[in-house]
This record gives structure tokens, C-alpha cells and sequence, in this order.
């Protein structure tokens, strides 16, 4: 069963950074403004880091359930806990692909 849910989390991970990659060139075109002159990131950036986040969550998470089923650990509470939290950042960030692919979708079929 943890080796299935792993295998659909990487996939679903791939299929996120396939996504962001395919709307680099659109965010790249644009740069948000952070406030100072200096200071500039990219939609695409900041959507990498999110998804690297949530990638070290999940492999914190799965070390910790993985100790806990060796032995090495007793710590059940606390592993579930990185796994909930881990589980809640992965489904807030499909949410926040699916409206910016929504988004796009909209855009791409406005009349001009």
C-alpha cells in the first residue's frame, strides 16, 4: 500500500513539474514585482519552490513512517502528523495547479 500511494505521489509530482514547465514561458514573459527594484520572481519560481516543499514534506514524512515500521522509532503521533501535513500540502497544491491550469485554459479561449 506505501509503495502503491509513493508511486502515485511521484507521479502526480512529475505530472506537477511537467505542468509548471509547460507554463514557464507564459510566467517568464511576466515577471511579478516583489516591491523593490532589485527583486523580481518568476510565477515559475515560486511555483518550483512550492512543489519542493512539498516534496521534502512527503520524503520527511515517508523517512519518518519508515523508521516507525522498522522500529527505530515510537514516535506514531508524530509521524502521522508529517504525514498529514505532508498529505494537506500536496492536495492544497494540486488545488492551486488545477485553478492556474483552469486560468490558462480561460485565457487561451477568450475571443481576442
Amino acid at each position: 500500500m506505501a509503495i502503491n500511494l509513493d508511486l502515485l505521489i511521484a507521479a502526480d509530482q512529475q505530472q506537477i513539474t511537467k505542468d509548471m514547465g509547460a507554463l514557464s514561458h507564459i510566467a517568464a514573459a511576466s515577471p511579478l514585482e516583489t516591491g523593490s527594484a532589485d527583486t523580481s520572481v518568476s510565477f515559475s519560481g515560486a511555483m518550483m519552490n512550492a512543489v519542493s516543499e512539498v516534496d521534502t514534506q512527503n520524503r520527511v514524512a515517508s523517512d519518518k513512517m519508515a523508521d516507525v515500521d522498522s522500529g527505530r522509532s515510537d514516535d506514531l503521533v508524530g509521524a502521522m502528523m508529517l504525514s498529514q501535513e505532508a498529505s494537506l500540502s500536496f492536495s492544497m497544491l494540486m488545488q492551486v495547479r488545477n485553478k492556474v491550469v483552469a486560468a490558462v485554459d480561460d485565457l487561451i479561449k477568450m475571443p481576442i
